[in-house]
């Protein structure tokens, strides 16, 4: 007498389910990273006790400690700089430039820069980092 049934359990995991849930997952984290801009360039920041927040920046310039310039991430020569501000900031007096220096930089190439926004009389600022962080 054989008791044994003749359907045999098969353990089955459904998938369909978690490919739409990676799919998802993938939208989700690929439309946040676009919206999350973070400078490219990396820079040691020079630390301050003392600091203030600028909510929106229209140009950026970058001071790598290699002596690199760039203008919101674009390389460009130190000699191009000034007319590239010239286009990049038609009303100097509504726009404000955030110098983002490397903190081994020489002075002298900070003083540099800053001479140039002087002389076509823009508002800049230097970005710095809080101690602790």
């Amino acid at each position: 007498m054989n008791l044994r049934s003749k359907n045999k359990f098969r353990a089955e995991v459904s998938t369909s389910s978690l490919n739409d849930i990676m799919f998802f997952l993938m939208l989700f984290f690929l439309i946040t990273s676009t919206m999350i801009s973070p400078s490219v360039i990396k820079l040691t920041l020079p630390s301050a006790k003392y600091h203030q927040t600028v909510r929106k920046t229209e140009v950026s310039i970058s001071i790598t400690s290699s002596h690199q310039y760039y203008i919101n991430n674009q390389p460009v020569e130190f000699e191009k700089i000034e007319p590239e501000l010239m286009r990049l900031v038609p009303d100097p007096e509504k726009v404000t430039v955030v110098i983002r220096c490397d903190k081994d930089v020489p002075v002298q190439n900070l003083i540099d820069v800053l001479q140039i926004g002087n002389k076509l009389k823009i508002k800049m600022i230097l970005a710095t980092k809080a101690p602790n962080a």
